[in-house]
């Protein structure tokens, strides 16, 4: 293929879910580049795909639910402006492509229909759950609604019909790649230490931290966990009873780990390269970097401060159980959100973030949780169901790529569409 794809996106799940897609259509022969509008892009590096333009990281890691103080410190670190020059960059080298794939919501979408490329856009960041409803921001519906626009993907069923309907087009549900990415082989998690010693017995079910991916956040998250903890009933804090296992990001390393863990009076105990634990009295934090699959598919329950993270857990028919922090992205407003997009899945506990109330509300959800999963089988098939509803089945990565290729090979690139 002479003339390249070329994807843009603009936030670090959508950096995800368009390296997948990048990922497959390069495997299915086509030329495929990346333009992530706002930090570094390390999806699309880890999938091997090309970045282009030199790309920086910011404190909130996207462009969405943020605090107003995180908004503000945005802009003292130059975020608008990197925003601007990211797109001035677009549209020098738009025409070069014979299909732009935008994976994101109304900034892209807006400066991909300013390209006068041809688009096909996946819409990750907007669902008809929220609301009912969809209100798209002006002026993204004018803009899907153009020539422009050969496909529209939606995030999920409702929304494609809500959509198909405003839009006048079909918009079409065929699953959502970031679900794809919580489905890769992974080995088994270890046993939680015993008192004596590291190789205990295995448990009867695990609990999985989902703290973030973004500093200093991502660490703020995971002390409220830890605090939540040491709040559980004396016979939930046995290993043997329940295993849990921290998911981490390589920036949450050992050395960032052990202010906190002497802080709030946990053992940092650091094994091989991946692995760790952290204990406090007869409770053990397995620490997992790099194993999120791991995590997300054998533990029972996951405790969540994380966007994409849980929604990939609710995709496994998984109860996830918020834990709202002080942001700047996982917010209260963020949670409320989450909960109105993913359904019955989610949980919550009472109180401002950090507060007694929701460290306590939180332990007790943990045993209530996996109580009713481990007594009532209905719960675990309604979980499956609200999943598979709310996010789909897997394989849409590869069914997004075919409808691209498909688009790709069906238009003339000497003939781009203007209207």
């Amino acid at each position: 293929m002479s003339a390249p794809i070329l994807l843009v996106s603009n936030g670090h799940g959508e950096d995800l879910s368009g390296a997948l897609i990048g990922k497959e259509l390069r495997r299915r022969g086509l030329e495929v580049e990346a333009l992530p509008l706002v930090g570094h892009g390390r999806a699309y590096l880890q999938a091997g795909l090309p970045l282009l333009g030199r790309t920086r990281e910011y404190s909130t890691g996207g462009l969405g639910y943020t605090s107003g103080s995180a908004r503000l410190k945005e802009v003292l670190e130059g975020q608008a402006v990197y925003l601007v020059r990211r797109l001035l960059l677009l549209f020098r080298i738009a025409h070069r492509y014979a299909l732009i794939v935008v994976v994101g919501d109304v900034i892209p979408v807006v400066a991909a229909w300013l390209t006068r490329r041809s688009v096909v856009t996946y819409l990750v960041a907007y669902s008809s759950h929220y609301e009912g409803r969809l209100r798209l921001p002006w002026p993204c519906g004018a803009c899907l609604r153009s020539r422009r626009f050969r496909r529209v993907f939606s995030r999920d069923a409702l929304t494609a019909r809500d959509l198909s309907h405003q839009l006048g087009r079909p918009v079409e549900f065929l699953g959502n790649p970031f679900f794809d990415g919580a489905l890769a082989p992974a080995k088994p998690l270890d046993s939680p230490p015993s008192a004596s010693g590291p190789g205990g017995e295995a448990p009867r079910q695990r609990l999985g931290l989902l703290p973030g991916s973004r500093l200093p956040e991502a660490l703020h998250n995971l002390e409220l966990m830890l605090r939540s903890l040491e709040q559980l009933e004396a016979r939930w804090q046995s290993p043997s009873r329940l295993g849990i296992h921290a998911a981490l990001v390589g920036k949450l390393s050992g050395e960032a780990l052990a202010p906190l863990a002497q802080r709030l009076g946990w053992r940092l105990e650091l094994g091989e390269e991946d692995r760790g634990w952290l204990r406090r009295g007869p409770l053990a934090v397995g620490l997992e970097w790099g194993r999120f699959a791991a995590v997300v598919q054998q533990c029972d329950l996951l405790l969540a401060a994380a966007g994409t993270a849980a929604e990939q857990a609710v995709g496994l028919g998984k109860p996830v159980l918020q834990l709202a922090g002080a942001g700047p992205q996982f917010t209260e407003n963020f949670a409320e959100a989450q909960r109105r997009l993913l359904g019955p899945s989610l949980s919550c506990a009472s109180g401002s973030p950090g507060s007694e109330q929701q460290l306590r509300g939180t332990a007790q959800l943990v045993t209530e949780l996996l109580e009713r999963l481990e007594h009532d089988p209905g719960y675990h098939a309604s979980l499956v169901t609200n999943g598979r509803e709310r996010i789909g089945s897997p394989g849409g990565t590869a069914r997004m790529a075919a409808d691209i290729r498909t688009e790709l090979l069906g238009a003339d690139p000497a003939t781009q569409p203007h209207a």
